[in-house]
């Protein structure tokens, strides 16, 4: 089994000064904005994404 990736940038502020959180698998805090936040999959939607005629997605 291979290692997350860690996110890029704060879902809060938007700034990169992320670093893991003590308290968990999937925890992160911001020294940006102070903010902690936790990353969790859920899993595969039933449902995916269909290219439209339109050029646009639609669900199916």
């Amino acid at each position: 089994m291979s290692e997350r990736a860690a996110p890029f940038y704060c879902p809060y502020c938007g700034d990169e000064d992320l670093r893991p959180s003590e308290e968990g698998h999937g925890a992160w805090e911001c020294g940006a904005c102070n903010r902690a936040f936790q990353l969790k999959f859920l899993g595969l939607l039933a449902r995916g994404l269909r290219r439209a005629d339109n050029g646009g997605d639609e669900l199916i």
